[in-house]
């Protein structure tokens, strides 16, 4: 496979510009925000409240983000919401060049920035594989990090440029030029066909719900969400702290965008050598090389003022973040089946946006009650920390597991047609174990119970029978019919192998049985029923008369 062939796709090739044009604007954006604070305020925890408002949106959104974008026309919703974004972006251009600007309009213009960012990345990805045969999707998904590294390296310096050109307003207007660019080229083109589906698609506030559970039921998810948490609680100490170190070390913005630009250099560095570097020592000790980078470049942040240094810790701390970045990215990728992976993803990406906003503030606070220095030599010492007290999350656990999915389901008998909004739906299945696999098929139904809830099962539950020995009833609930439609096509291989073993212990063939609610009479709300009583009262008096 070629690393960019994807590239010879002229529809692929619109999008990646586009979002390539969008980078560099949002890369630009990032350093004139964090340089600008320092002028409005340049109090520690205020420079730090800029990665905060930077990241905290995504947190909050970038789940929300990847139901949209299941439901959605992505490229249409990218068309609106990147108007909004360059709107928003003049505006504030306009009150920075009228020297209106403050510190919370700043702030509040991050942020509304990034939540609109958070919506847009699942949208970006859920265009690619209708751009490229499948055979490229690797090489697409190659050239959109490519495309990323290289804004990181392009957007400092085109800050440090415009900056000294034309003045603090510049790197803003030049960032609404960037998202006129990326939406003239998503417009001239029609959306890719999505692929036929099975079924309807969800709806965003279920996928939304559906996505959360099967996080919380997918054990082997854990390790990469639990690894991300522990890492971007210290690995955000630079970040935040950075404006302020490159202040305190030149007192320049050109060094401050040198100081970015080498950070981008590390990361394309690290892309380059990621694959090189998993191939010979495996994801979990790729993560714990970059954790232990991290800690070098956090300890040279805090105790070296000399350009060479910083430049050097710059360069150590880029590489080490995507390294780390990227492993925790493949890992997700490889205990997520297809139809979740969107929102497995976005859930990853949410604990990452989640843990930086938290450390950010905290690391900010501690440098203004002592100094940046202090704070960026704690947040060394703990990175180092997180190595033992994290070490027993493996990120290769699911090495082999076979997620495709499995349609083994039998057609249902009914004995009448089922619409698919009808519902709740109870599903009970009956099993009669041997008395010798009693053990081993308690803890297989407990797998199971964990596959039924991460497939879409509101409620589970198991019971033995204390009146005949070996009989076993499990049930669970669903919304509706069509959620009972969607659990069963999520089944995966590795997910039939558990029942596999469940029907290898059993004395006789298991029995289901599906369940409908009635139709309940909906009720008539308190205003109603007032109405209606006090007519009741009226007919009746008027009776009496």
């Amino acid at each position: 496979m070629r690393t960019f062939g994807a590239l010879e796709h002229r529809a692929f090739v619109l999008i990646w510009a586009a979002n390539a044009v969008a980078l560099v604007g949002i890369a630009t954006f990032d350093a004139a925000c964090a340089w600008l604070m320092t002028s409005l305020n340049p109090d520690p925890f205020m420079v730090s409240l800029v990665q905060t408002a930077t990241v905290l949106p995504m947190f909050l959104l970038t789940l929300m983000g990847g139901a949209i974008a299941d439901v959605v026309d992505p490229r249409r919703f990218l068309i609106v919401n990147s108007a909004f974004i360059a709107l928003l972006v003049a505006a504030f251009a306009a009150i920075l060049s009228a020297k209106l600007a403050t510190s919370a309009s700043l702030l509040a213009t991050i942020f509304v920035l990034s939540g609109a960012w958070a919506l847009n990345a699942p949208a970006w990805l859920a265009l690619i594989p209708g751009l490229v045969p499948p055979e490229e999707l690797e090489s697409a998904i190659a050239a959109g990090g490519f495309a990323y590294n290289v804004s990181r390296l392009l957007g400092p310096s085109a800050f440090s440029i415009v900056i000294a050109v034309f003045g603090l307003s510049a790197p803003f207007w030049f960032f609404f030029g960037c998202n006129v660019v990326a939406i003239a080229l998503l417009g001239p083109r029609r959306a890719p066909k999505r692929s036929e589906a099975r079924l309807p698609p969800e709806r965003v506030v279920s996928a939304f719900r559906v996505g959360l559970r099967h996080a919380v039921h997918n054990r082997r998810l854990h390790a990469p969400l639990a690894r991300a948490a522990a890492f971007f609680l210290f690995a955000s100490a630079f970040s935040a702290l950075l404006p302020l170190v490159a202040r305190h070390a030149l007192g320049l913005p050109a060094f401050y965008g040198a100081m970015l630009s080498a950070l981008a250099v590390g990361s394309i560095a690290g892309s380059l050598a990621f694959v090189s570097l998993r191939t010979r020592f495996g994801l979990d000790r790729v993560v714990v090389l970059g954790v232990a980078l991290t800690s070098t470049a956090l300890f040279l942040f805090g105790s070296s003022h000399g350009a060479v240094a910083l430049l050097a810790a710059s360069v150590v701390a880029g590489f080490a973040g995507l390294v780390v970045l990227t492993s925790l990215y493949v890992s997700a990728q490889q205990v997520l089946p297809n139809w979740v992976r969107a929102r497995g993803l976005a859930i990853l990406l949410t604990v990452v946006f989640g843990s930086a906003s938290l450390g950010s503030a905290g690391w900010g606070k501690l440098a203004s009650a002592n100094d940046p220095s202090t704070a960026l030599l704690l947040a060394a010492a703990g990175a180092l920390l997180t190595i033992p007290l994290t070490w027993r999350w493996r990120l290769e656990s699911a090495a082999g597991v076979d997620l495709h999915p499995s349609p083994h389901y039998r057609k249902m008998n009914l004995a009448r047609k089922v619409d698919d909004d009808e519902g709740p739906i109870l599903v009970t299945v009956d099993y009669r174990v041997r008395p010798a696999d009693r053990a081993s098929f308690l803890e297989a139904i407990a797998e199971m119970g964990r596959e039924r809830r991460r497939n879409g099962a509101t409620h589970w539950g198991a019971f033995e029978d204390v009146e005949e020995d070996g009989r076993f009833v499990e049930i669970f609930a669903l919304d509706s019919w069509l959620d009972l439609h969607r659990l069963r096509e999520r089944v995966t291989n590795a997910d039939r192998e558990v029942e596999q073993r469940i029907e290898a212990m059993l004395e006789e063939e298991r029995r289901v049985r599906f369940h409908v609610a009635p139709p309940r009479r909906p009720r008539a709300s308190i205003v109603e029923a007032a109405t209606i009583q006090a007519v009741m009262r009226t007919l009746g008096g008027r009776r009496r008369a």
